[in-house]
């Protein structure tokens, strides 16, 4: 499964702050549903790519998740999937293995084509036919058969029990294309889309998107707006914040620079201008990694010993400024199973005593010599602070001579797999809000970190009895012992959740609704007000 690794984390200049001050918004109550302006939304990240079958990234999938429908989607402020392009949805029973929808009545694509069972059958099985190296396939690995028996009914049987499909076809990956519309063999280029959800694409180029209301839509939506430009600033933090200031966009969402934020909040100045810091919960997070077979963190001792001495508070506080929190899980908070193994284990400030026992333990008495590997064009600047961070807060011990070096992310993912590096640094935005998708691709066959890392328990025992089970929340006592296992074993530290963060002026309502663990941005409740 690949990592979609995207984080709103790189601190820039404050005083861009000061220029946001200078726009003026407006408050008033009373606009009916819509009755709501257009909106125009500025964003950092690209979007890589207007086929669903292709695209795997943020950008992409806040694409999908406004202009395709899925069977089923997650609705705001949950983490459990309900009937969208679906009337309904249920396993058969007496298992987790054939998972059957139909289909509600009505629904037509964007073009005015109706949208059938067919569609869905064509939609999934042309993922598995183009199996895009940049492409949601891995999330439906588990399906073996796709059967029809009507316009209005969809079956999956799948290969193995699988209790978090209905939350794996909820996201961009279950994106419904219209089978008159797209080849089945491969991907769509000419940066069109035809969906069925509440917006339609009407134009698609290097600077912008924009989206219309889908007038054929019937699902579970109610937009709050008359359509929405979104304005591509390719990864340009700095312009994007300028171009907030300027009133070129309402909304500034993943891509404003941490300190601009920071600077916003509780502002009085800001709050006399209208523009307002909206906080959402998120499930992205960052680890540092260790490769079990290097010859110095491939000693458990020397692991021990950096779990002890990592200030978590530190770095949130001075490198992210406090716009991310401390995590000591491997399933963060907010998503079933969460603990606190590595708390537990290694407390949550340093504990130098206990780092120098730990390396004693493991037959070390000299400084060891190690280097933290990091890269700045995948995680932003900040990562390389971050690290650098760590390096002075194992330094300060006395136990560690710790440098920290930087190379590009191309260099670092071939390097990686090369196993080159002892410890290094990644991150997770989740595809689905469901423990199996924090710790199956970590922790399951062909993991995405690299590091050599084999616990039998887990893969054999833990992950095929969890993916079964229905019932998710019953699944709470599994992940925790996956994670105490891992916490004791040490193949990664958990440093920072992050949060989300969106900033508009004040008559543009709704944000809150969008900034979940879902990783949704619905554009449907947005709301400006005149």
């Amino acid at each position: 499964m690949k990592a979609r690794n995207k984080w709103l984390t790189a601190p820039l200049a404050a005083g861009l702050a000061a220029g946001l001050l200078s726009g003026c918004g407006n408050d008033k109550d009373g606009a009916a549903a819509g009755d709501s302006e257009s909106l125009v939304i500025g964003m950092a990240d690209e979007v890589l790519s207007t086929d669903p079958a292709a695209g795997y990234d943020p950008g992409s999938w806040l694409l999908f998740n406004n202009v395709f429908q899925s069977l089923l989607s997650f609705p705001k402020g949950s983490s459990t999937p309900q009937p969208e392009a679906a009337e309904n949805c249920t396993f058969d029973k007496g298992g987790s293995k054939v998972y059957r929808c139909t289909l509600r009545d009505g629904l037509k694509f964007s073009n005015g084509n109706s949208l059938t069972s067919e569609d869905v059958k064509f939609s999934f099985e042309r993922v598995q036919k183009i199996a895009s190296d940049d492409g949601p396939l891995p999330l439906l690995s588990t399906i073996d058969k796709i059967k029809t028996p009507d316009d209005k009914t969809v079956v999956f049987e799948l290969k193995v029990p699988d209790a978090t499909f209905p939350s794996k076809i909820a996201s961009g990956a279950g994106s419904i294309v219209d089978h008159r519309e797209y080849p089945a063999d491969q991907l769509r280029t000419d940066g069109k889309a035809v969906g069925s959800g509440p917006y339609k694409l009407d134009s698609f180029g290097d600077g912008e998107a924009a989206f219309a209301l889908n007038d054929e839509y019937k699902g579970t939506a109610q937009a709050q707006n008359s359509g929405v430009t979104l304005k591509f600033f390719h990864g340009d933090q700095k312009e994007l914040a300028s171009a907030l200031s300027k009133g070129k966009v309402d909304v500034a969402y993943r891509g404003l620079p941490v300190d601009v934020i920071t600077d916003l909040q509780g502002s009085a100045s800001a709050d006399a201008a209208g523009i307002e810091v909206v906080e959402g919960t998120s499930a992205e997070v960052q680890h540092l990694v260790f490769n079990l077979n290097d010859p110095v963190v491939g000693k458990l001792g020397v692991r021990k010993a950096i779990a002890h001495l990592i200030d978590r508070d530190a770095l949130v506080r001075d490198v992210y400024q406090s716009t991310a929190t401390p995590l000591y899980s491997i399933v963060p908070a907010g998503i079933t199973g969460h603990n606190t193994a590595f708390f537990d284990l290694y407390g949550g400030t340093p504990q130098p005593e206990r780092a120098q026992q730990a390396l004693r333990s493991a037959g070390i008495t000299g400084k060891v010599q190690l280097t933290l590997w990091s890269t700045p064009t995948r995680f932003g600047p900040a990562t390389d602070h971050e690290m650098n961070a760590i390096a002075k807060q194992l330094n300060a011990s006395g136990l560690f001579d710790a440098t920290v070096k930087s190379v590009s992310f191309e260099q670092y993912e071939k390097d990686i797999a090369a196993g080159k590096y002892g410890v290094y640094v990644k991150g997770w935005v989740p595809d689905y809000p469901d423990p199996d998708n924090f710790t199956q691709p970590f922790f399951g066959e062909g993991n995405v970190l690299g590091n050599n890392y084999e616990n039998k328990k887990i893969t054999e025992t833990i992950l095929p009895a969890t993916a079964a089970v229905a019932d998710r929340a019953s699944t709470e006592d599994q992940y925790g012992t996956l994670q105490d296992e891992v916490a004791a074993d040490l193949p990664i530290l958990p440093l920072w959740q992050g949060k989300q963060y969106a900033v508009a002026y004040g008559s543009v309502r709704g944000l809150e609704w969008t900034l979940d663990a879902s990783t949704v941005f619905r554009f449907w409740e947005l709301k400006k007000e005149a």
